[in-house]
């Protein structure tokens, strides 16, 4: 092996490399109760990406404070449903799409991301919700927990 094939990390799986953007994205959460970020794909490029953050131009939690409801900020919408935001805004289709997001989704983003016609969902740790595992194989949305890092 040469010297510079030798210095070079293993190459990222798809998996691994859009899910790494989607823990960057997650940097410009505004909510610090749970940093999230989502990148929704197309073969193997990126649509739109989405993060945990209040309404465009309100405050924001790290501003004004969290807006609890049952143990849960309000205050935010959730980074899956920003990336679907994004990409209407944008007029990209996404349909037949995949998603990556940091944490697994809430019911009602997984809900939204099945009637978006998101077909696979790559997420990085699991977050409170069983219900989504058994929709996601009634509905044929693949849903994968990736590898944390």
């Amino acid at each position: 092996m040469s010297a510079p094939e030798a210095a070079h990390a293993p190459r990222a799986s798809w998996d691994e490399y859009f899910m790494n953007i989607a823990r960057e994205v997650a940097t410009r959460a505004t909510c610090n109760r749970k940093h999230v970020g989502a990148v929704i794909v197309r073969e193997r490029s990126i649509l739109a990406t989405g993060y945990n953050g209040s309404i465009a131009g309100l405050p924001h939690c790290d501003e004004e404070g969290h807006l609890m409801e049952d143990g849960h900020c309000v205050r935010t919408i959730h980074a899956e449903a920003n990336a679907v935001i994004q990409a209407a805004r944008n007029g990209v289709r996404i349909d037949g799409a995949m998603i990556y997001v940091t944490a697994s989704p809430c019911f009602g983003c997984f809900k939204l991301l099945a009637n978006a016609g998101i077909k696979r969902i790559v997420y990085g740790e699991f977050y409170r919700d069983q219900r989504s595992i058994e929709f996601a194989q009634r509905l044929g949305i693949e849903l994968i927990e990736g590898r944390a890092q």
